[in-house]
C-alpha cells in the first residue's frame, strides 16, 4: 500500500501487519518539489528477518533516486530505523525479502518540508507550464525550445518535460548533442533527467547534472526529457537528438545499424549520425553535391567538345609554324672597350716605370747600376706599357699633373739630382754616377680618376721625349724642377722602390 499527499504520503510492506511473502523486492522512490526535502518515519510495529550486516531481509535506504545514490543505512532486525532526513529531493528505499523466516515487516510514513539551504532564498513560486510533445523517427530536443514558444521567462525557473513517442513496438535512442550546465555539479539547482515509459520518479534512467551526458537507449515506446533550472540557472543548456528504431529482424523499408538497431531508411546519408556508430553515414562519403556538371546535357557537352577540338587543333598548328620557322642568329660583337665603364674605385696602390732617360754613349762605370739598368731594360720589353693607359704618367706629366690641381699623389722622394753635379741627397750619396748618364726614375703614385686624362697625354709626350736627346729632355727637366743639369756629367740613381 502507497498513499501519496501534496504534504507527504505513507507506505508499507505488502501484507502489513500479517507477514509478508518470500521472495519479494520491492522499491519505493519518494520525490519532494523543488528546494523541499523528504522527512522519513516508521512506526514501532516492526520486524524484519534478522541477520549479520542484514544481507538477507532487510531496507535499504538512499539518498537520491536512484539504486547507487549515497547510501544512508540498511535495517533490519526488532529494532525499528531511526529518523531519516534527505539531503534532496528523492529518496530511495527498497525492500527485500529472501524464500526463508519472514516478518511482518513495516509501515513508514514521510513528508516534505523546507530544505534548508534555501531558507534565504525562501519557497519556490508557482512554475510555468512547459511541456512539449514529439514523434517521428527523429528530431530534437533542445531547451532553446522554451525561449522560442514562450514558455517560460528568462527570469523564472523552470521545470520542463518533452515527451517523445514512438511507434508500438519501437524504442527511442538518445544522443546528447551540446550540453552545458550552468551550475555544474549542483543538482539541486538544475538537471537534465531521461525517464523510460512515463514522467514518473519510479521510471526515472538518468539524471545528468555535472559537466558530461551520455547517451541513453529506452527500452519503450515513450520517453521524457526533463530540464530542472532554478532562476539562477537559465543560462543551462541541451540539445539531443532522438532516433526511433525496432529491433533486427529488419524490414525492407529499414537500414541494420550493426548495434541492435533497424531505423527508417529516410535516415540514412542524411548527415546525421542517428546509429550508435556512424554505419549510416559511412557509405556517403562518395556521395557530393550537385555541381553544375550534373545539369548539363547532351546539347551543352556537344558544343564545349567542339570549341576544346578547335583549340587544340590551334594550338598544334601553332607550335607547327614555329618549328619551321627559319630562325636568325645574332652576334653582336664589341670592338671597343670604353674603360671609363669600369668602376674607378677600390684600384690598389701600385710601382710603374714613369721616365726612361737613355745613356747617348759608352759604359756604365758601377757593375752593379749596369746590371740594373740591363734588368730594367728587359722588364721594358716585357711590359711596354703600364697595365692599364690612364695609370701611367710620365715624370713630366706627373708633375704637370700636380700642377693643375690633380688628385694623383707622385712622390720623387727617393731619389735627388744635385745641380751642375753637386751633391745627392744624403741616403744615396754612396752611389758615384758617372756623367753623360740619363736618369732612371722609380715613382709610387695612387692613381685618381681626376688627373687620367692628363696622364694619358703626358705619357705620350713623355715616350717621344725617350728618343728626342739630352737637350730637349734637360730642358723640360729645367723647366718643372728648376733643376740644372750639366751636359758633361748627369748622375743617375735607381730607388730601392724600383
Amino acid at each position: 500500500t502507497w498513499v501519496k499527499e501534496p504534504s507527504g504520503g505513507c507506505f508499507t510492506s505488502p501484507n502489513y501487519p500479517e507477514k509478508y511473502p518470500p521472495e519479494r523486492e520491492c522499491i519505493y522512490i519518494i520525490e519532494a518539489s523543488p528546494r523541499q526535502c523528504i522527512d522519513l518515519f516508521f512506526d514501532d510495529k516492526y520486524s524484519i528477518e534478522p541477520s549479520w550486516e542484514c544481507r538477507f531481509d532487510h531496507i535499504e535506504i538512499r539518498d537520491g533516486p536512484f539504486g547507487f545514490s549515497p547510501i544512508i543505512g540498511r535495517y533490519c532486525g526488532q529494532e525499528s530505523p531511526a529518523y531519516v532526513r534527505s539531503s534532496g529531493r528523492y529518496l530511495y528505499i527498497k525492500f527485500v525479502a529472501d524464500g526463508e523466516l519472514e516478518a511482518i515487516g513495516f509501515s513508514a510514513r514521510y513528508n516534505f518540508t523546507q530544505d534548508p539551504e534555501f531558507d534565504e532564498i525562501g519557497e519556490l513560486p508557482a512554475l510555468p507550464a512547459c511541456d512539449f510533445e514529439l514523434s517521428g523517427p527523429e528530431g530534437f530536443v533542445e531547451s532553446t525550445q522554451i525561449g522560442k514558444e514562450e514558455k517560460a521567462q528568462l527570469t523564472e525557473a523552470v521545470d520542463c518535460r518533452w515527451y517523445i513517442r514512438a511507434p508500438p513496438r519501437a524504442k527511442i535512442y538518445m544522443r546528447f548533442l551540446e550540453y552545458e550546465m550552468h551550475n555544474s555539479n549542483e543538482c539541486k539547482r538544475n538537471f537534465v533527467a531521461i525517464y523510460d515509459g512515463s514522467s514518473g520518479v519510479e521510471h526515472l534512467k538518468n539524471k545528468f547534472c555535472s559537466t558530461v551526458a551520455n547517451d541513453v537507449m529506452l527500452v519503450t515506446s515513450v520517453g521524457v526529457v526533463r530540464l530542472w533550472a532554478d532562476e539562477g540557472s537559465r543560462k543551462s543548456r541541451f540539445k539531443i537528438l532522438f532516433t526511433t528504431f525496432h529491433e533486427p529482424p529488419c524490414e525492407g523499408d529499414t537500414f541494420f545499424c550493426h548495434s541492435n538497431m533497424c531505423i527508417n531508411n529516410t535516415l540514412v546519408c542524411n548527415g546525421v549520425q542517428n546509429c550508435v556508430y556512424p554505419w549510416d553515414e559511412n557509405r556517403c562519403k562518395e556521395k557530393r553535391k550537385a555541381s553544375i556538371l550534373d545539369t548539363l546535357d547532351n546539347t551543352n557537352l556537344t558544343i564545349i567538345g567542339i570549341t576544346c577540338g578547335l583549340v587544340v587543333i590551334l594550338l598544334i598548328i601553332s607550335v607547327i609554324i614555329q618549328i619551321k620557322q627559319p630562325r636568325k642568329k645574332y652576334v653582336i660583337r664589341r670592338d671597343d672597350f670604353d674603360p671609363a665603364l669600369l668602376h674607378p674605385g677600390f684600384e690598389p696602390p701600385h710601382y710603374e716605370l714613369c721616365t726612361l732617360r737613355r745613356a747617348p754613349s759608352g759604359d756604365l762605370a758601377d757593375a752593379a747600376l749596369a746590371d740594373d739598368f740591363d734588368k730594367f731594360h728587359k722588364l721594358r720589353r716585357a711590359e711596354s706599357k703600364c697595365i692599364r693607359d690612364h695609370h701611367c704618367g710620365s715624370h713630366q706629366g706627373s708633375i704637370h699633373g700636380s700642377i693643375h690641381g690633380s688628385r694623383s699623389n707622385l712622390s720623387l722622394r727617393d731619389a735627388t739630382i744635385a745641380p751642375d753635379g753637386g751633391q745627392m741627397s744624403p741616403h744615396l750619396s754612396h752611389h758615384n754616377m758617372p756623367a753623360g748618364r740619363r736618369s732612371i726614375l722609380v715613382m709610387k703614385h695612387s692613381y685618381s680618376q681626376d688627373g687620367a686624362e692628363a696622364y694619358r697625354a703626358e705619357d705620350e709626350e713623355d715616350d717621344l721625349m725617350m728618343d728626342v736627346g739630352p737637350t730637349t729632355s734637360q730642358h723640360r727637366m729645367h723647366h718643372h724642377h728648376h733643376i740644372h743639369h750639366s751636359t758633361s756629367g748627369l748622375d743617375r740613381t735607381l730607388s730601392n722602390d724600383f
